[in-house]
């Protein structure tokens, strides 16, 4: 089982997205600012990590940057910002994918499946 972790300072997203994620089979772990996120990913061992950008403390740019200093865990940005500008800035700190808010669920379920299996045949992860 592949262990998820959901960063977002919104608890009502996170716990949308944990119970899509939960019906397909994923081990969700919730975080609901950067700083939060840091502590999660050096406790437990972490195969994808949905992170939202605008979050209190340490957004998510910067906690994407702080874990990408030792970590290659799939990491997908979830965002409000849909300007091509953001999802460039995004994608060019560190992230393997972006999605806007509001999402479709099954292409949040979709992009999660797909980096997963993408990193899963690269073996940088076991199942």
């Amino acid at each position: 089982m592949y262990n998820i972790l959901v960063v977002d300072d919104d608890k009502e997203i996170v716990g949308a997205i944990e119970i899509y994620l939960k019906k397909e089979g994923y081990n969700i772990l919730k975080a609901y600012n950067g700083n939060q996120a840091l502590e999660k990913v050096k406790e437990n061992e972490i195969h994808l990590i949905i992170l939202d950008i605008m979050m209190p403390e340490k957004d998510g740019i910067e906690t994407l940057e702080e874990i990408r200093k030792d970590k290659s865990i799939p990491v997908i940005l979830l965002s409000a910002k849909s300007e091509d500008y953001d999802k460039i800035g995004g994608l060019n700190s560190g992230a393997d994918d972006y999605i806007t808010k509001p999402f479709n669920p099954l292409e949040l379920i979709a992009r999660v499946n797909s980096n997963l299996r993408r990193y899963v045949s690269l073996r940088f992860i076991r199942k």
